[in-house]
């Protein structure tokens, strides 16, 4: 027996939440079906917990749009609800004159995208606010921050359960098809199921491409291929040396190995860049010897044996290495010719930052 409903979102992340709290509460029925025994448990916790200001991606981009228009959101929905998050601002730095064009590069694609509020500092100016940092030149973002992702995981479930909607959880989707009246998802579990929905939101993450290929009439042409894009962290023992996130200039594929301050003064370096062909979440310990030569470049005091494997994510990527990196993908029906069905694909940094304002071009496109 299949029972009906009016909208599924198909995974728990940051996203899906953010999605199904904007669905829920335009009146809509909606049930969350995760195949994790609770919320965020992948992409979205494992991250720098850090409030992007909108600086490094294209203009006219989804990533550079959504996340100054989530960036705003966020901060405003963290006031609401009580969710801690620090505005504490971040900086990035030069090590190399050979650098600064980019930095100059940087702020005028901020500028671009509307985050017309980086000003250049000094050596001796990031010194002063900074002192264990080495730089030629830095760019400073005062309206970067951190935040404590789960809490405000947990308030988007929240206002989501308080706007009706539902969550399975332990519920993978195995299968499905679109049928003339909507779309049908075969769920797996303790507790198989049948459901199906008007309207289906696949915002499954590193999973999405997956788990539209398991969908019978999705056109296989419209999904796009699955990379996974590993990122370490290490840990810093002792006392902390910085008070808010130091970055160097962006590499290709991440923003390069930077430091992130928990909101509980907790440092940590990363993420690294290593591409793999499996979800793999363990950290090599022989990954340190990269990461002592990335960090002392802006911090040359860093002793040895100072650092510890801490944890990884993986960024759900839709090209190679070898390609040039793409924008969030965000298909409606006009895109695949499938009624009812929305998917989110490629969803990474700054996904949790873009959260609210992806919630709201979604439920735009319903």
């Amino acid at each position: 027996m299949t029972e009906r409903v009016d909208c599924i979102v198909i995974g728990a992340g940051v996203v899906g939440l953010a999605v199904a709290r904007a669905v829920a509460q335009t009146g809509r029925e909606v049930v969350v079906v995760e195949k994790a025994d609770a919320i965020g448990t992948e992409t979205s916790s494992r991250h720098s917990e850090v409030i992007h200001a909108g600086i490094y991606y294209p203009p006219g981009s989804l990533k550079a749009r959504f996340c100054v228009e989530g960036k705003k959101a966020m901060y405003a929905f963290c006031d609401e609800h009580g969710v801690a998050y620090n505005n504490c601002g971040k900086i990035i730095v030069a090590t190399d004159v050979e650098q600064m064009p980019e930095l100059e590069r940087l702020k005028k694609t901020a500028a671009a995208n509307g985050v017309p509020d980086l000003e250049w500092m000094t050596p001796e100016q990031v010194t002063e606010m900074e002192p264990a940092v080495y730089c030629v030149g830095a760019l400073w973002s005062p309206s970067t921050g951190i935040l404590d992702s789960h809490s405000y995981m947990l308030a988007l479930q929240g206002d989501a359960e308080e706007a009706g909607a539902m969550f399975a959880f332990m519920t993978p989707v195995t299968g499905g098809q679109v049928l003339n009246d909507g779309i049908r998802l075969e769920c797996g579990g303790d507790a198989p199921m049948s459901l199906s929905a008007d309207l289906v939101i696949n915002s499954a993450g590193l999973w999405a491409q997956s788990i539209s290929s398991t969908i019978s009439g999705i056109p296989e042409e419209t999904i796009p291929p699955t990379y996974y894009c590993k990122g370490n962290y290490y840990t810093l023992s002792g006392k902390a040396p910085f008070s808010r996130p130091i970055y160097p200039v962006p590499e290709k594929a991440g923003l390069g190995v930077h430091v992130t301050v928990d909101l509980g003064g907790q440092v940590r370096f990363g993420p690294d860049v290593e591409w793999v062909d499996e979800i793999d979440y363990d950290v090599d310990p022989g990954r340190a010897d990269k990461f002592y030569a990335a960090v002392r470049k802006y911090y040359p005091a860093l002793e040895d044996g100072a650092i510890q494997p801490g944890y990884s994510g993986i960024r759900p990527k839709m090209q190679s290495s070898a390609e040039a990196a793409r924008d969030f993908l965000i298909q409606g029906p006009d895109d695949h010719g499938v009624a009812g069905l929305i998917n989110l694909y490629g969803i990474e940094s700054p996904g949790v930052t873009s959260s609210l304002a992806i919630a709201d071009y979604v439920k735009k496109l319903i």
